[in-house]
């Protein structure tokens, strides 16, 4: 072939180049549509009214989610109807324009507000490959155990961002998948006396030495107290470590008053 023409003045190259642009085209059509399933349809920011749910750029098509080990079938964004999930934030805005910060009404760590803010996760266990319960402690977990040169937490005394021993560490909750220390079970003084167990995460933590103690500087000793318990004494759920992760670092800004406060 001697032209590389194909019909009169069209040639291939103009003929890639127009498949190119209407294929780019396309895949930004379908990435805007795609990024629209959870959190939506959207609400006004001020009013609570909900945007429109039709229109072929303002929501994705509902797909349907099978979930691993038979749990269940979830569909996003929700059906038709349904608007958006139940939320009911203890929180206000400090005024009353487009963007403006919230400030808490309640208790932040408890009520999931800014950094201690939780994602509504399945209330079951991760699971491992295999379908075994993935984080659990080691008084459980015979197959897992701590490496001779790393410090064993237990026994140690948890010290509190206010210097306070908080509690002490009765056992060390691992991840069976990723052979490694998530969270330490703390021992702490209840409200109305007694004692309770509560996690903590191993990477909100700092150990010195191999005697320890187990610093901790996201939270102060009394507030141990109020750290988000687990329904069952040898297992941790999705939605429970979002909320015990969430009380943690929400600990950073809300612990005490001169947290929230400027530096300057």
């Amino acid at each position: 072939m001697k032209s590389a023409y194909i019909v009169g003045s069209i040639d291939g190259a103009e003929l890639s180049l127009a498949a190119f642009f209407l294929f780019f085209v396309a895949l930004v059509f379908w990435l805007q549509r795609e990024s629209r399933r959870e959190g939506y349809p959207l609400e006004d920011e001020l009013t609570g009214k909900l945007e429109s749910e039709g229109g072929f750029l303002s929501m994705a098509t509902p797909k349907l989610f099978r979930l691993p080990f038979g749990r269940g079938i979830v569909s996003f964004p929700l059906p038709a109807g349904e608007g958006r999930e139940p939320v009911d934030i203890a929180a206000k805005r400090f005024e009353n324009f487009h963007g403006a910060p919230y400030v808490p009404t309640g208790n932040p760590l408890v009520d999931g507000v800014g950094p201690a803010a939780w994602a509504e996760r399945h209330p079951e266990p991760e699971l491992t490959l295999d379908g075994r319960i993935k984080v659990v402690p080691l008084r459980i977990a015979k197959d897992v155990w701590l490496e001779s040169r790393s410090p064993d937490a237990r026994g140690m005394p948890v010290v509190a961002a206010d210097g306070n021993v908080a509690g002490t560490v009765k056992d060390i909750w691992v991840d069976r998948s990723e052979t490694m220390v998530r969270y330490y079970e703390v021992e702490v003084p209840a409200h109305g006396g007694g004692t309770r167990h509560v996690l903590l995460p191993s990477n909100c933590t700092r150990i010195r030495g191999r005697t320890g103690p187990v610093r901790v500087v996201s939270i102060t000793a009394a507030q141990f107290s109020d750290v988000p318990a687990t329904a069952h004494p040898e297992q941790v759920t999705c939605r429970e470590e979002d909320r015990i992760m969430g009380y943690y670092a929400g600990g950073y800004l809300y612990a005490t008053p001169s947290r929230q406060e400027p530096l300057l």
